[in-house]
């Protein structure tokens, strides 16, 4: 199956993206040749390049007082090139998403780019997270843009700045801000006056602060300017004027004859080359062969063609910011934006980089620094789960809830200064006077609760529920998931989230909903401090945070929480989606001294299907320390619960319409928990946890 394209041939809005070359930027050509008969495309036997290359002298610091910008060049017998400074100059680059990797990683990342033959590094800007709320801007902390971009000049690399405003990256909503959905006749990614308006005041706060990055500005040099499309689109998604660059999984020289129709006087530039993939939840871990990789490399070089290595180092998803696809289904992108990349998601060295690295020396002339070490790790003793809250005694520190005759999705919720919310859970409670057919659109999961009793789920495919015969008025109780917004294709102007739509029993609308907002935030879980924890003697059975001290001494490394992983019992227990590669871990770098307290927000599902299995997810935040996920490079500290019994299984201890049954495997995939239980009957049960973890 081959890889989906990364942009919409329905969507009118063209992606911009900004070339960055610090310390500036230049938007000058030359005049094309007039040579026409010396392209890629003419299939013609060329020799291996025997060229090698001195770059050593064209790094940003080294080029600061230059008065000419990154241009084209075309001779005769050649294809056109990049130069720098008068000099023949080849970008190779990797992306690396500042946003994705903890701050105090940056260097150590940038560092291994630069040993590893990269001259530039790339970047997407996400609108959602430095605008989250309409006018309140955050470039501070981790989205200290500025920062990013001047540390990898330190380093010796140029930037790609990619600035959106629409970016895909598997984010959310494509790192569009959920509150754009407010506006229910705004067309997102086109024309439609309302989006421009809104992309017009983020770039007027962005594009400052960037252009005071381009030391030349002042000599009147502006930004090369250039497009991103598939192979397939690139006639459409081009715009006159401005470069256009391709985006391909593997070297084709089919591939490159509509970019060859647009502009054969100009250089390749492949913005995207996928070294591997995302991953979304129930399906396996994407994964490209080094051979495969080293074959596209190896021609690109030959031919002269500049390349971005798509990830270099992916990363995570950090709290709720990924996006989600929705081919056959909507499905959520995993925590672990690993993406099979040159680095792992850890910042470990994988077969790619030392492949890439002796790739890049073959055509330099001047050694590669050298690589740095290992970012040291340590096992910590194994954290056990001591306390636990109820959701529904959280409830009261939480910020007032919503009262309204009719549910309001969470888009829509008169919260955050009219902004509504963005991320995590929405519980909405209402009163009920007898039992029927529940019926409800709910995006993207939900549990259904009689008082503090589970009834079952609730998605975007299955929306109805028996409610049982009550002899008397009860609290009927939703708790809504959003599970990550699409971030591609048509599907991104209905990502509303929540409780779309009336809420019938028995085809009569039900009215008068309490709504809480669970956005999960810092302020929250520093409230839930002085909350009455339970100790916790057995398993629960509906949601509710749980707390365990972890023990990291006074010289804390980054470490990795793995949750126990056992065998699958036989081929037909184990469900889809189980990673071959071995346990995923959760990686919790850069801790405080002396202890952590952690705390985990469990939600349960028990699920009746006769042919299906559910996949479920755990979304990892971190609220003061940020994590990522990563193989660990030797045996992690376990993370023990109560309710689990023997090594090979446990009794999951949950009794509903279900029944009772025992757990025949535990797996972690991803940054996720999957349990299939197998019930004496036919129908195959899941359960499955959402982890929330808070240092």
């Amino acid at each position: 199956m081959g890889s989906p394209p990364r942009s919409s041939p329905r969507l009118s809005w063209r992606r911009v993206l900004c070339v960055l070359f610090l310390p500036f930027v230049s938007s000058g050509f030359a005049p094309p040749a007039k040579y026409r008969n010396n392209f890629i495309f003419e299939r013609r036997k060329l020799p291996p390049n025997p060229r090698r290359f001195d770059w050593s002298h064209l790094t940003p610091r080294e080029l600061k007082n230059r008065s000419q910008g990154i241009q084209t060049e075309e001779r005769a017998g050649r294809n056109p090139y990049f130069t720098l400074e008068g000099h023949e100059f080849l970008i190779l680059g990797g992306s690396v998403h500042y946003f994705r990797v903890p701050r105090a990683s940056w260097r150590d990342r940038l560092l291994k780019l630069r040993a590893c033959g990269f001259n530039t590094v790339t970047t997407y800007v996400p609108w959602n997270l430095h605008e989250p709320e309409r006018g309140t801007f955050d470039f501070s902390g981790n989205l200290d843009l500025e920062a990013f971009i001047l540390l990898a000049e330190e380093v010796g690399l140029w930037v790609i700045l990619r600035p959106g405003p629409y970016i895909c990256s598997e984010m959310d909503l494509g790192g569009l801000p959920s509150w754009l959905l407010q506006d229910p006749t705004s067309q997102l990614r086109t024309t439609n006056r309302s989006f421009v308006n809104a992309v017009n005041k983020y770039f007027d706060h962005l594009i400052p602060r960037v252009a005071l990055l381009q030391a030349l500005q002042q000599r009147g040099i502006g930004g090369l300017l250039l497009t991103a499309d598939s192979t397939e689109e690139v006639m459409r998604g081009h715009i006159k004027g401005v470069l256009a660059s391709i985006n391909m999984k593997g070297f084709k020289v089919d591939s490159f004859k509509h970019l060859y129709k647009l502009q054969r006087h100009k250089p390749i530039l492949i913005m995207e080359f996928w070294v591997g993939w995302f991953d979304t939840w129930g399906i396996d871990h994407r994964v490209m062969g080094v051979n495969e990789v080293e074959k596209s490399v190896s021609e690109f070089i030959r031919y002269g063609i500049s390349f971005n290595v798509y990830m270099f180092h992916g990363g995570t998803n950090f709290g709720f910011m990924n996006g989600a696809t929705s081919f056959e289904k909507h499905r959520g992108v995993t925590t672990s934006y690993d993406y099979d990349a040159v680095l792992t998601e850890a910042g470990d060295y994988t077969a790619k980089y030392f492949m890439l690295r002796s790739l890049f020396e073959s055509i330099l002339v001047r050694p590669l620094p050298p690589v740095p070490s290992p970012t040291p790790k340590a096992v910590y003793p194994s954290l056990k789960l001591s306390h636990y809250l109820p959701l529904w005694e959280a409830l009261p520190y939480l910020q007032r809830p919503v009262t309204s005759n009719v549910p309001i999705n969470m888009e829509n919720l008169p919260i955050n200064n009219g902004n509504g919310q963005s991320f995590g859970f929405v519980l909405y409670e209402m009163t009920i006077c007898s039992g029927g057919r529940l019926h409800a659109n709910a995006q993207d999961e939900a549990q259904v609760f009689l008082n503090e009793t589970s009834l079952g789920i609730l998605t975007d495919v299955y929306r109805d529920i028996d409610i049982p015969p009550i002899t008397e008025c009860q609290l009927l109780r939703i708790l809504v998931e959003n599970q990550g917004r699409v971030n591609f294709s048509w599907k991104i102007q209905n990502q509303r989230k929540g409780l779309i739509g009336p809420v019938t029993l028995d085809k009569i609308p039900l009215n008068w909903f309490t709504i809480y907002s669970l956005e999960l935030k810092t302020q929250f879980f520093k409230k839930l401090r002085s909350a009455r924890w339970r100790p916790l003697g057995g398993p629960s059975s509906s949601p509710a945070f749980h707390l365990g001290t972890l023990m990291a001494g006074s010289s804390p490394q980054d470490t990795f929480l793995q949750l126990l992983v056992s065998e699958c019992p036989s081929t037909h227990a184990c469900p889809r989606g189980v990673w071959k590669g071995g346990p995923r871990v959760l990686s919790l770098p850069h801790f405080n001294q002396g202890f952590q307290q952690v705390s985990v927000f469990l939600t349960f599902h028990c699920l009746r299907n006769n042919t299906s299995e559910h996949s479920g997810k755990v979304q990892t935040i971190i609220i003061r320390r940020q994590q990522r996920c990563g193989f660990s490079p030797r045996p992690p500290a376990p993370l023990h619960f109560p309710e689990c019994g023997a090594a090979n299984g446990f009794t999951c201890g949950f009794t509903s319409n279900c029944l009772t049954h025992t757990c025949h495997l535990f797996t972690l995939m991803g940054c996720s928990i999957k349990c299939i239980l197998q019930l004496p009957s036919f129908p195959r049960i899941l359960f499955f946890t959402r982890y929330i973890l808070y240092l």
